[in-house]
């Protein structure tokens, strides 16, 4: 028995299986996952994170821990994952930088669309425009006749290079054709408190987060990004209709290196559809400002294949390089 086992360990390592994930069999996980943030605590993908900490653990009966590792835009914590262990207990919580528009940097160290798998497609959510309350300017179309008129001298912040909303900012400038310095932090926590302070002047932020700011009238809520009005925010209008052929709906994954197993991701797969859909965790999705997805390996694959496609051609076109 002993010569059989030898026999089956070599020639799965000759078929390429990772040592790491020989005999674990139906004992996935066996130990915490990790999920890695690229972004620093209190915005929306730290959030999200912890929702996969609290929730999963009840699932897979292991602990599921959160770290932060922001920088790069993200790129700190996907270069992690994706160089990890390819034994499915580090997994990242990604976003569209990840995902899809990773053609503006020049010189990445790994290769997002190569190095990293999409698990399972978490939600989405709309964004919203919001500007400091000095900034004389109440509506989408007052905010870019400003912008118009003081080329390049308005600041606009983000949670880094190719995250969610430095890319509805890009979008947002190539379709009403202005020009504003981008600004990026470790994450859009860091930077709304730099936008209240006055250091920026504008941002976008994910409705769910930048709501109490909104409330509080730290900032003032311009227009969303996605095509419908939310209740919380009815005075706010799509920045659609203004006239923009405009819409950015960030959405975001579970994702794992790309040599992880295919058993493994089908089986981790499987717990966090079931974890997104559980019907007590509604309340805490809407809070959030999320719309939950799940569904199939295959059904994340086909969502970055098409939000690949669009943020590229933006990308191009509106020449946005990072090195």
């Amino acid at each position: 028995m002993r010569q059989v086992s030898r026999r089956l360990i070599a020639a799965a390592l000759c078929a390429g299986v990772p040592a790491s994930a020989l005999g674990q069999g139906t004992a996935f996980p066996s130990r915490p996952i990790r999920v890695v943030c690229p972004a620093a605590p209190g915005g929306i993908s730290d959030l999200l994170s912890r929702v996969v900490a609290q929730r999963l653990p009840a699932l897979i009966g292991q602990p599921v821990i959160v770290d932060n590792r922001p920088g790069s835009g993200g790129h700190l914590a996907g270069e992690f994952v994706a160089r990890a262990p390819a034994d499915g207990y580090t997994l990242l919580k990604a976003t569209i930088g990840h995902n899809a528009a990773y053609a503006m940097y020049r010189s990445l160290s790994y290769q997002p669309g190569r190095d990293l798998q999409p698990v399972v497609l978490l939600g989405e959510s709309q964004g919203v425009l919001v500007v400091h309350p000095a900034l004389p300017v109440k509506s989408v179309q007052q905010f870019v006749a400003l912008a118009k008129s003081r080329p390049g001298e308005l600041n606009y912040g983000s949670a880094g290079a190719g995250t969610a909303i430095h890319m509805a900012a890009e979008l947002f400038k190539w379709t009403a054709g202005i020009n504003l310095t981008h600004v990026p932090y470790k994450g859009s926590g860091p930077a709304m408190a730099d936008l209240m302070g006055g250091q920026i002047q504008v941002m976008f932020e994910n409705v769910a987060t930048a709501i109490p700011f909104i409330k509080a009238g730290k900032v003032r809520a311009l227009g969303l990004t996605g095509r419908d009005r939310v209740a919380a925010l009815p005075d706010v209008a799509p920045i659609s209709d203004a006239g923009l052929k405009y819409e950015a709906l960030p959405y975001y994954t579970i994702s794992a290196s790309s040599k992880v197993p295919a058993e493994i991701l089908r089986r981790l797969n499987a717990d966090l559809d079931a974890m997104i859909r559980q019907p007590d965790l509604a309340s805490r999705w809407s809070e959030l400002g999320i719309v939950p997805l799940g569904g199939s390996l295959e059904d994340a694959a086909k969502r970055n294949a098409v939000e690949t496609e669009k943020w590229t051609a933006v990308i191009n076109a509106a020449s946005i390089r990072v090195d």
